[in-house]
């Protein structure tokens, strides 16, 4: 299924956007045993720690998650990923994300229209450019939002061999999850997602997208964050508990992700959450997620079975899973969990 490592599950790592901690990081990253790094889109360029990760990293994928789309043309977004893929040796994975309408035209400067329509037209869009750079085929995609018709000698990137890069992109509505079925070659799940959200929203609509394109499910990764609340004993737990309350709490007084909580029947939680955000209650708006809902949200166990809660987390559903271990965490722990959790997996 999906795009996991050789034992079937991806447990990856995020990689910081200071290019000075890069080259530290992702070696011991990949030292670690960690399949995969992804970087976000914040306050720094996501694709620059990535020439950094892949300079000091031999077999740790790397990838964008995300990358803006919207904020960029695919002719360009197409040449970063050609030349990731080529240096890194096709350990690249380009995620991209829309981004919301303020952001694509306030702060990018960027038109903004039919997200979905957009964003599947900007995946084939990079494949037709890529199929001009690696069969020498004609460049002559002209859609509804892109135009791409001239590629000449000068501006052709050299032949390399390890093929496109992978294409990712995150989603939480049903129809952008749908186009993900259809065209993309993974889906970037939000970290504010439930197994049972999982389960009974994003795997049915990735799948009607899969059918109508004629995919299966192994033609698709689900990359998905995931919190983790653990510990060697009650106060351990409860102390890396109340960062990720809040954490869930900043996330669930959004609008967007009501829909996510109506599921388990917590949808008035949203409005009192969002509610006190305007307000600026941060730290009391992390005191109403209960257990329930923590527990929804996070995988809340001791050390010494949290790798095979992990497992259940991710069975079936999860291709790659990015866990959140607490800070307070010793690495020589983590080291252990993620062996058992790889092998197992």
């Amino acid at each position: 299924m999906g795009d996991g490592s050789a034992s079937g599950l991806g447990i990856d790592r995020g990689v910081p956007s200071d290019l000075r901690r890069v080259p530290e990081v992702a070696a011991a990253v990949e030292s670690q045993g960690y399949d995969g790094c992804w970087t976000g889109e914040l306050s720094h360029d996501p694709f620059l720690p990535l020439l950094l990760a892949a300079e000091y990293t031999t077999r740790l994928e790397i990838g964008t998650s995300i990358a803006v789309a919207f904020a960029r043309s695919p002719m360009t977004v197409a040449h970063l990923g050609w030349d990731l893929q080529a240096y890194s040796q096709g350990r690249f994975i380009l995620g991209l994300g829309s981004q919301i309408q303020p952001h694509i035209e306030k702060r990018f400067s960027m038109p903004w229209s039919h997200p979905v329509r957009r964003m599947r037209e900007y995946i084939l869009a990079l494949h037709a450019i890529w199929d001009c750079w690696h069969h020498g085929t004609a460049l002559g995609f002209d859609g509804e939002f892109y135009t791409h018709t001239l590629m000449t000698p000068m501006f052709t990137p050299e032949a390399q061999p390890h093929g496109v890069p992978k294409v990712f992109v995150a989603a939480v509505g049903d129809l952008m999850t749908e186009m993900c079925g259809e065209v993309a070659d993974g889906l970037l799940a939000h970290a504010f997602t439930t197994r049972r959200y999982l389960d009974e929203v994003t795997i049915p609509a990735l799948e009607r997208g899969m059918k109508s394109a004629g995919r299966s499910r192994a033609d698709v990764a689900v990359s998905c964050p995931v919190f983790v609340v653990t510990g060697q004993d009650e106060a351990q737990m409860r102390s890396a508990a109340e960062p990720v309350r809040k954490q869930i709490a900043f996330y669930a007084s959004t609008p967007a992700y009501r829909r996510v909580l109506e599921l388990h029947g917590w949808g008035e939680l949203q409005t009192e959450l969002h509610g006190l955000s305007k307000r600026g209650e941060w730290d009391l708006m992390g005191t109403l997620i209960d257990d329930d809902v923590l527990g929804a949200f996070a995988v809340v166990e001791p050390v010494d079975t949290l790798a095979a809660a992990l497992r259940r987390r991710c069975a079936g559903a999860i291709d790659r899973v990015l866990p959140s271990f607490p800070a307070a965490v010793p690495q020589s722990t983590v080291a252990a969990v993620l062996e058992e959790l790889r092998s197992c997996s």
